[in-house]
């Protein structure tokens, strides 16, 4: 029986009770992330169509990318003599005609209807005729609907949408709750406060976001949500930091400089300016009596784990254990290899605790774990299983500290009275954004590459010159390189004209006999991937198809050639951990975008530059800060409003009144402060913790 739809009363009410929902819309809002009445008013838009900015269909010119609103006026499924499937459709408005096409999408001559008013976005290219490949379409208006969906002057939002639920609906969903949804939101801020940082009321916004009268109103809407969510997260960070502070009188490790300056003469290289900077940090933690707490943040290549190693020496030497944690089996695998080659000057042997070793092993490893004859401890998760003791642990290393949920890096942190830690990342960051993520951590960051790494050389090449890609990987893999295949992808489908992982991988085996081509992907069973990236990693497989799950992971300094399928469906901090996995040997290696035409400049600037700290930022401009922070949400962290670095000057006003209110009221118990501190709890559950009285 379909439950009884009811007035929302609350914002806490199931959206299922919401008028015109009911069971099956709400199944398909829990997709979108929308359960309650307070998440449907908080689904935003994610752009808006500004009538003003839509190109007419005859000033759409060869080569500009636009935005179109037109009356489908004829479609069809037209076959090539390849056998690919294209859909085409023909727009028109008050200016002319314009034909789209989207190659292998046939099925979407079942959802685009003659009489539809579509908006569509994308490049404009010669085809006998102009022709333009949508990127994205949203479907306006439906055929038996005269009125136009984007009179003059108007400004319509568009709403993230999913299967099942488009985005008309979803407006229509929205726009009928709006009122009432609104007049149950308060707003938290006073408003001498919010009139001194020129914002608009809570309620103003809301209706400024959803149902602007300009882009400019809607705008304004947006700074009040972003300066919310700003100023939310730097009061947890800001009182994390603080809470932590008076947590943290721990071990003052004494520099004795005994395994630490052995290991200094025993290294086949001088240690660049950065990580000299970021070890006299660390040091100077180390030996504070305060805990360390501090993330190390480096591009690729440029020597995070020696710089962890000297630290956990310092620990060692001061007769203390010392544990690094890896998110996959592969990487501490790798991380076990390269310490045990750096250590065995010193006599030191590092241990290895994975998942996948026999109980006999894993007992053995563990028993000397808990008797502290092993020193400097590498494993996965398995580390934190409830068997593992430690004798004396002193420092928690944690490698891609985002790949882990805050529960699970103080798991580790638990098993010592009071370790130092040290996080890893290899995902470079503007100062911007880090201060917004790691407000509660100290940071130390590395640019520098140490001498000797091979060049990686950049460029992006049309799908018309992938013959020509393929040659040149098949000669030089047959010279004894290697190389990626990388692709978006797993299977071909109707969703995407996508050359699929599985497909290419086909393809190459059966013309490539002489080169052992390997697959992997996200699907595959953690084993059977591992299994791959071995034989990958020992030369037994020479080229590896794979989608993104090789962004972060395994060293091959033979893997010289890197080509990337369809790099404009990749983020630009994306690509760059991906072809930082070329490029770790002496060798010259080369990265090769392989993109449709029209592909977007990005791609070029990325092609120009290896500084990961300049793509970051390139990245951050581009995609705004929801997108690129994601890895840290596992972590309770969400920005999805503020877009930096843009937004830095309501980052700044919001942390410098977080540390006013917080200095002023830590615990947020004063009666201005329970709002705020009812939001922040409400937004980071978590930090409820944080909050309480002492």
């Amino acid at each position: 029986m379909a439950p009884r739809a009811a007035p929302a009363a609350r914002l806490d009410t199931p959206v299922k009770f919401l008028k015109g929902i009911g069971e099956r819309r709400a199944e398909a809002l829990e997709r979108l992330g929308i359960r309650t009445a307070r998440d449907l008013l908080w689904h935003l838009p994610h752009r808006y169509i500004d009538a003003s900015t839509v190109t007419p269909l005859a000033q759409a010119h060869l080569g500009q990318e636009v935005a179109c609103v037109g009356r489908v006026m004829a479609k069809g499924v037209l076959p090539t003599r390849r056998g690919l499937r294209i859909f085409h459709a023909v727009l028109r408005d008050d200016s002319g005609v314009l034909e789209c096409v989207w190659p292998g999408q046939p099925f979407l001559d079942r959802s685009i209807l003659i009489g539809q008013t579509l908006l569509v976005s994308g490049p404009v290219r010669f085809y006998h005729g102009r022709q333009m490949v949508p990127r994205e379409f949203v479907i306006l208006g439906d055929a038996d609907t005269d009125a136009d969906p984007l009179p003059a002057g108007k400004v319509l939002p568009v709403y993230p949408a999913t299967e099942g639920l488009s985005h008309k609906v979803i407006r229509s969903l929205i726009d009928r709750h709006l009122e009432r949804l609104i007049s149950l939101s308060h707003d938290g801020l006073p408003d001498p406060l919010r009139l001194s940082l020129d914002l608009l009321q809570l309620p103003e916004a809301l209706r400024a976001v959803h149902r602007p009268a300009s882009a400019a109103e809607a705008e304004r809407g947006r700074r009040r949500l972003a300066f919310d969510e700003l100023f939310d997260l730097q009061l947890m960070l800001i009182r994390a930091r603080s809470v932590a502070k008076r947590h943290r009188s721990g071990v003052a490790f004494t520099l004795k400089r005994q395994l630490t300056t052995r290991l200094k003469q025993h290294l086949p290289w001088n240690l660049t300016g950065d990580q000299q900077q970021a070890l006299r940090e660390i040091t100077a933690d180390m030996t504070a009596p305060d805990r360390m707490h501090r993330l190390l943040m480096g591009d690729v290549g440029t020597g995070k784990t020696v710089v962890a190693l000297f630290a956990m020496l310092l620990a060692v030497e001061n007769d203390f254990q010392a544990a690094l944690m890896a998110p996959t089996e592969l990487l501490a695998e790798q991380h076990g290899t390269t310490l045990e080659t750096l250590l065995a000057p010193l006599d030191i042997r590092p241990e290895l605790l994975l998942g996948r070793q026999t109980g006999a092993a894993k007992a053995a490893v563990k028993q000397r774990i808990a008797a502290g004859q092993a020193r400097v401890v590498v494993g996965t998760h398995a580390l934190l299983q409830e068997s593992v003791a430690f004798h004396r642990l002193g420092l928690v290393v944690i490698d891609e500290q985002h790949r882990f949920g805050v529960e699970q890096r103080a798991a580790l942190i638990g098993k010592g009275p009071a370790p130092d830690v040290l996080l890893l990342t290899a995902t470079p960051i503007p100062r911007s954004l880090a201060l917004t993520l790691y407000g509660d951590l100290d940071v130390s960051t590395l640019r520098q590459r140490p001498p000797g790494r091979g060049m990686v050389r950049t460029a992006v090449r049309g799908t018309g010159q992938r013959d020509r890609v393929m040659d040149f990987v098949r000669e030089e893999c047959g010279q004894g390189k290697q190389a990626y295949i990388v692709l978006p992808v797993i299977e071909e489908s109707e969703r995407a004209d996508l050359r699929a992982a599985e497909t290419m991988a086909q393809t190459l085996t059966a013309r490539w006999p002489e080169l052992p081509v390997g697959l992997v992907h996200g699907r595959l069973k953690g084993e059977e991937r591992d299994r791959v990236m071995r034989r990958f990693r020992s030369g037994e497989v020479r080229v590896l198809v794979a989608t993104t799950v090789i962004e972060v992971g395994i060293d091959v300094p033979d893997a010289t050639i890197m080509v990337i399928e369809h790099p404009e469906r990749f983020g630009l901090a994306q690509l760059h951990q991906l072809r930082g996995r070329i490029g770790r040997g002496t060798e010259e290696s080369y990265c090769i975008l392989l993109a449709e035409s029209g592909a977007p400049q990005r791609l070029n600037g990325f092609a120009a530059t290896q500084d990961g700290f300049k793509i970051a930022e390139l990245d951050l401009a581009e995609r705004g800060m929801g997108d690129l922070i994601g890895a840290r949400q596992s972590g309770g962290f969400e920005v999805r409003h503020a877009r930096l670095p843009a937004d830095a000057d309501l980052l700044a006003k919001a942390r410098d009144l977080a540390m006013k209110v917080i200095e002023a009221d830590p615990a947020l118990q004063r009666r201005e402060n329970q709002q705020l501190r009812e939001r922040a709890v409400a937004r980071y559950p978590r930090a409820v913790e944080l909050f309480r009285v002492g």
